[in-house]
């Protein structure tokens, strides 16, 4: 009896963990609340910008770019949502942008658009659209709710079905022990769970449109990630940004296959 009960939670909390994502339209794991997730991502954020080297925006003309290139891709997504009457799928976004003084070359965003770009990535990206892009990408797994689906499937996989349906029902502190855990050992932003191909090829199609409807040339993209493959040659240890991501070869083939639609959208700035 107890076997079966368990078993029927278990298989409710599955049907009820299932959302339909508003950007693909395909149903997805999501057993952790978004909500809980920005929290969760805005505290960490804090915590890792009190510990990091972070670059003034009033001072520094990168440290301005990363801010101007991201409150562009904000307005973009937004205006997308409104476009697409889906504006109250982005409650709890609270953007923000920071640069770190880093020589990692990397770049990631938390649920609830907290966004940091480390200063090792500039010398590849070289340019503000093909930094757009990188931008567009990271903040393309926040909308995809890819950490939410990554983080369930990780804590199935850890605790599996019967401890998960125990947790979920009883021990809320643990199981956000055990989201922080999945996550990358809480506070350690950055260092996570890979993210699977599919949701990375999902991240460069939308992360094209953004840039785009921000005025930035999508078609940057081929030439970044061409920088991207050469400076992962010659036996060196490939770039951080690259050590959860498709090889660039197959990235490049499908950008192209993305950029028609992109290009739909794309509003040439003036300037940038």
């Amino acid at each position: 009896m107890t076997r079966l009960f368990i078993t029927l939670f278990v298989t409710t909390s599955f049907i009820l963990a299932c959302s339909t994502n508003a950007l693909t339209k395909k149903s997805q794991l999501t057993l952790m609340p978004e909500s809980e997730l920005q929290a969760m991502g805005t505290q960490q954020y804090q915590q890792f910008l009190a510990t990091s080297r972070v670059v003034s925006a009033s001072n520094n003309r990168d440290a301005e770019m990363v801010r101007r290139v991201g409150q562009r891709i904000t307005r973009a997504v937004q205006e997308y949502y409104s476009q697409n009457g889906m504006s109250d799928k982005l409650n709890g976004f609270n953007w923000e942008y920071n640069l770190i003084d880093d020589k990692a070359v990397n770049a990631w965003c938390m649920p609830g658009g907290k966004i940091v770009v480390y200063t090792g990535l500039l010398p590849i990206s070289q340019n503000e659209a093909a930094l757009a892009v990188v931008m567009g990408h990271e903040v393309s797994h926040a909308l995809l709710q890819h950490g939410n689906q990554r983080m369930s499937q990780g804590l199935l996989a850890q605790v599996g079905e019967v401890a998960l349906a125990v947790a979920l029902s009883n021990k809320p502190t643990e199981t956000q022990n055990l989201f922080l855990a999945a996550y990358g050992a809480g506070a350690t932003i950055g260092v996570m769970l890979p993210f699977s191909r599919k949701q990375e090829l999902e991240a460069d199609r939308f992360g094209l449109i953004w840039p785009a409807m921000a005025g930035y040339n999508p078609q940057e993209a081929i030439p970044l990630w061409e920088r991207m493959e050469r400076a992962s040659q010659g036996g060196q240890k490939p770039p951080e940004f690259l050590s959860t991501h498709p090889s660039e070869g197959t990235r490049i083939e499908e950008l192209q296959k993305y950029m028609p639609e992109a290009m739909k959208y794309y509003k040439p700035m003036a300037k940038y």
